[in-house]
């Protein structure tokens, strides 16, 4: 299946979820105030969900002169997979970590937070970089962000629905639904928003890194970055943005090294999976 029609069935998806609560919650009128939600979204999450995120991480743009050595590897990393230079952008984060965001490769953005930049050496940084324009030449970067966009505002759109069932919404007749089942799917649609992120997000990001070790021909690099930033992110999570959007990081900003329940609702295969594919990847180019 091709990103376009994955990013359509994804919309239809969550889309179907928005659907479904408006109609719960209030009949007929329900339905067609969260249609026009669900397409206003849709627009919106094509068009500007970069912008979206980036935003919602307090991303700004880095000048070349700011950090000369990282857009360096971009365009070096850009030429070596034949797309445009992306954009680079900074987040004011202390967890180290990354990610790629647009709608297409003339699009896209790599940004990466304050603290990746001080504890990454340049090879590992490198490796990192190399893993977000995987993404970019595999054109995940729209799935992604249209995902973590879409479910985000499901997340914020269940809390509102729970609040209105409690709190005097739903009533029966005409423009009102059923409180219970208004309420049940209002705590059970940010957990089948997850399960489809999780569905696109694993697999994506095992072919990232084999890609990204292929751009920068060193898959041992990639491997002990990400090594060092599943020990960083278990001690510094992330502060800002919403956990919606977790897929689009290069390691769980929320976990750390994946275990036990955290494994089961992560949107990122194990840490130790992904090193030990890269080291059987360096292994066999000797």
């Amino acid at each position: 299946m091709t990103s376009q029609l994955k990013t359509l069935f994804l919309l239809a998806l969550l889309s179907g979820i928005i659907i479904v609560l408006g109609g719960l919650l209030g009949g007929r009128g329900g339905v067609i105030i969260a249609f026009g939600l669900a397409l206003v979204m849709n627009v919106g999450s094509y068009w500007y969900s970069d912008k979206i995120v980036l935003s919602m991480y307090r991303a700004r743009e880095l000048a070349p002169e700011e950090a000369p050595y990282l857009h360096d590897i971009v365009a070096e990393l850009a030429r070596n997979a034949g797309v445009p230079k992306p954009r680079v952008c900074v987040i004011p984060e202390e967890a180290p970590n990354a990610f790629a965001t647009g709608r297409d490769p003339e699009h896209a953005v790599v940004a990466v937070t304050e603290g990746i930049l001080r504890l990454l050496p340049p090879e590992e940084l490198r490796g990192v970089v190399a893993h977000e324009m995987g993404h970019v030449v595999n054109r995940d970067i729209l799935i992604q962000t249209v995902a973590g966009v879409m479910a985000s505002a499901i997340v914020t759109l269940a809390n509102i629905f729970q609040f209105t069932a409690i709190f005097g919404g739903g009533r029966d007749g005409e423009g009102g639904g059923n409180p219970i089942g208004a309420l049940v799917l209002a705590l059970l649609a940010p957990l089948a928003a997850g399960l489809i992120q999780m569905a696109i997000s694993r697999s994506r990001e095992f072919l990232a890194d084999e890609t990204g070790a292929r751009l920068c021909g060193q898959p041992l690099a990639l491997a002990g970055a990400l090594a060092k930033l599943g020990a960083a992110s278990g001690r510094t999570p992330l502060r800002s943005g919403n956990p919606s959007t977790a897929e689009m990081f290069i390691v769980a900003p929320l976990f750390g090294r994946d275990g036990g329940v955290a494994r089961l609702f992560s949107t990122h295969p194990p840490l130790e999976e992904r090193i030990r594919r890269l080291q059987a990847m360096a292994a066999s180019r000797r």
